[in-house]
């Protein structure tokens, strides 16, 4: 069971993170297009990509990951990282729908610097998912806060400007 579920999230992650950084290259298509009808085929092509391909296999890959947590008992603080950086790149996700959005409105462009700076940022990101997964590196003490049940309470309780009565 164990190995089926790993082989779903190895492939629906590398779908997610392979569309993560493709996306992006289709959007600065949108520059040099000024016909009507290239302009619709490649939103189409944009929104099928998000929509049908990128969207399932982020789902497939967050929902195999969680499984694997559970049935592994993988609770390890590099984990804790991998969960972290995998939360940005759910955030680009998100940010990818917007951009959807607005991209193919009259006027809109993506411009290259921001291609560039996305794909940068989604790659070091990739690349730190890969180097938590694969070294799982053993990191030092950590503060009692983040292992003692109710430590985040407590952490967040000295920030918190609306403290409980």
């Amino acid at each position: 069971m164990i190995a089926i579920l790993k082989f779903v999230h190895i492939a629906t992650v590398a779908v997610w993170m392979a569309s993560l950084v493709g996306l992006p290259g289709l959007y600065v298509q949108r520059a040099r297009l000024s016909d009507r009808e290239e302009l619709l085929s490649l939103q189409r092509m944009v929104r099928y990509a998000y929509l049908k391909i990128m969207s399932p296999a982020a789902f497939a890959a967050v929902a195999s990951g969680t499984g694997l947590i559970f049935l592994s008992a993988a609770f390890e603080p590099w984990l804790s990282a991998k969960l972290a950086l995998v939360g940005l790149l759910a955030m680009i996700h998100t940010l990818a729908g917007l951009v959807i959005i607005r991209l193919f409105d009259k006027g809109e462009v993506y411009p290259c610097w921001r291609f560039i700076g996305v794909t940068m940022i989604t790659l070091v990101l990739i690349l730190g998912v890969l180097y938590l997964v694969l070294a799982k590196p053993v990191f030092g003490a950590q503060p009692s806060v983040f292992t003692e049940p109710g430590g985040l309470a407590r952490l967040f309780d000295e920030i918190n400007p609306w403290r409980k009565p």
